[in-house]
């Protein structure tokens, strides 16, 4: 094996041995796949929404879509406690080898599984199982791999060599539109839509053979080598690290770093591109191309952040990444709707759309354990506008009074669906669904953003300053987290607030934002929730987090 590579020890001070170099591609690049599986339900969750969630009506399914996607999200803080406390005791290489078999059988399993026409609920069960799965492996690849990699790099450089572990979410969810656009347009759209998306699910696991060899050539991180050496490694990272006084400094970096980074990481890149398809009704295509574009013009970036935050430090450029995303976002998302759909602002204006409806009966629409149906008459029609993507406004009616929906003239009455049988709902449902849809149509409101109004060059534009604001606040992070705390207790110590930050700050943002819209009937008010985020993460980085960039990690 290639674990004869040389150890950092053995460098000069301050220099970083070619060995080295191979260790930080390798781990990158392992890091690199391990994304692509993750990001590959997101990218897909349109489709998947109409295999496993079929049991429902198509806005009902979308949500429980993204919210089995939040899934993953939601139990990757538990990762990061399990594995974080096994990259602590026994050592950061053979951990994170662990976590990328985890991952990467989840994903293939996920190209196989039947779905939910064959054997009903079952299989959006285990979808969530496997979902969670892999949620738990992603909670302890990253603070593995971002440790890994930090004590490696020399003084003055730790920003620079972590940048590249930085990228690689990006460039895995890159990866993963690249993979489905060219199995789209190999095999054709019905053919994807119907079994073609399972491929990218199976290619999975000849990334993992790759990724499992890879990773089998690194040797161990070598200030863990020496810690083990001395006899310095914790017996118990986890009282250790949250249960004395360094659990103030994890959570001042949940809340003032990871928590605002994450919504922007999130918002940038993720809910950019639900709005694009989603409210907006780009295609798909157009869509992630338009998302791969901006990606491949930003990803640069992250290293420009991480080489620059060696200079003049972490703190002052995520700080900045979040104040700047948090005043532009609403002024960057309405041009995105002027250049992209500027047809649904216009038919806004000529046909209004109303929702009249007893206010009692109107929901906040998130459930983040999936298990509470939105049936009533409100909350039927509000999410079934939200999905389409128009702007509505809602009108008090009687109490008990069966909600309706104006588009302009045009009245369109919804239905009550608490208590129906499951098949007369559904009939309800694709009745209500087409009378909502001739009524739109009459009004102007697009089925599709028309191909030959969309302003490609400005949207790619547009894009491309939200992936750049995701850049300002990840780029310098994972060097950040590794410098607040000591080595005996790093991995479990930052990938705690990491996962807590990125998994349930970032990792709900689609559903909440996606409630926000549904709740008030303003696209773009989903937007509050990165906002508040950020600007909560800004005060608290600002005035209680210590900049870091010149400490000694090997002190």
């Amino acid at each position: 094996m290639s674990s004869t590579i040389a150890s950092a020890g053995a460098a000069p001070a301050g220099s970083l041995t070619q060995g080295h170099k191979k260790v930080i591609f390798a781990s990158s690049l392992g890091t690199v796949f391990e994304w692509y599986d993750f990001y590959l339900y997101g990218s897909l969750a349109a489709i998947i929404a109409k295999q496993f969630f079929s049991g429902v009506n198509e806005t009902t399914g979308f949500i429980f879509a993204l919210l089995a996607f939040a899934a993953g999200f939601a139990v990757r803080p538990f990762g990061a406690l399990v594995f974080g406390r096994l990259g602590d005791m026994i050592g950061r290489k053979y951990t994170f080898l662990v976590t990328i078999v985890i991952m990467g059988i989840s994903t293939f399993l996920v190209g196989v599984l039947p779905s939910y026409a064959s054997i009903g609920i079952t299989a959006p069960i285990i979808l969530i199982v496997l979902r969670m799965l892999q949620g738990l492996a992603l909670g302890g690849e990253y603070g593995g791999a971002a440790t890994y990699v930090a004590e490696h790099a020399p003084n003055g450089k730790r920003g620079l060599y972590t940048s590249f572990i930085q990228t690689t979410a990006t460039i895995g969810l890159l990866l993963s539109l690249v993979v489905i656009l060219g199995v789209r347009e190999s095999i054709g759209v019905q053919a994807f839509e119907a079994w073609g998306w399972r491929i990218p699910f199976l290619v999975s696991i000849v990334l993992l053979g790759v990724s499992v060899w890879i990773r089998m050539q690194l040797a161990e991180s070598p200030l863990f080598q020496q810690m083990k050496a001395e006899g310095k490694t914790s017996k118990a990272p986890l009282t250790e690290s949250f249960f004395s006084k360094n659990g103030r400094i994890v959570l001042l970096a949940l809340l003032g770093a990871t928590a605002g980074q994450a919504v922007v990481w999130y918002a940038g890149q993720f809910y950019a591109m639900y709005f694009l398809s989603q409210s907006l009704k780009v295609d798909s295509t157009t869509t992630w191309l338009l998302i791969g574009g901006a990606l491949i013009l930003g990803t640069p970036f992250f290293v420009f952040f991480g080489w620059l935050s060696d200079r003049i430090g972490r703190k002052k450029i995520v700080m900045a990444g979040c104040l700047i995303a948090a005043l532009t976002y609403f002024p960057l998302f309405k041009a995105l709707t002027h250049y992209a759909n500027p047809a649904i602002a216009e038919a806004s204006a000529s046909a209004p759309a109303v929702v009249t409806a007893d206010p009692a009966t109107c929901s906040f629409q998130f459930d983040p354990v999936g298990k509470k149906q939105f049936t009533s008459s409100c909350d039927i029609a509000t999410a079934a506008l939200a999905k389409a993507g128009v702007p509505y406004t809602v009108q008090p009616a009687a109490v008990g009074a069966i909600a309706s929906v104006s588009i302009g003239s045009v009245p369109v009455a919804s239905y009550e669906a608490t208590g129906l049988p499951k098949d007369v709902s559904k009939a309800h449902g694709e009745a209500f669904t087409g009378a909502l849809k001739a009524a739109l149509e009459r009004g102007g409101y697009p089925a599709q953003a028309d191909p030959e109004r969309i302003n490609k060059p400005m949207v790619l534009l547009i894009l491309t300053v939200l992936v750049i604001y995701v850049t300002m606040v990840y780029g310098p992070i994972a060097a950040w987290l590794v410098e607040l705390f000591p080595t005996r207790i790093r991995y479990t110590s930052m990938s705690l607030p990491y996962h807590i930050g990125n998994g349930w700050f970032g990792g709900f943002l689609p559903t909440i934002s996606f409630a926000l819209v549904a709740a008030t009937g303003n696209i773009y008010y989903g937007l509050w929730y990165p906002i508040v985020i950020a600007l909560i993460t800004f005060v608290i980085g600002s005035l209680f987090l210590r900049e870091t960039y010149r400490v000694d990690i090997t002190e």
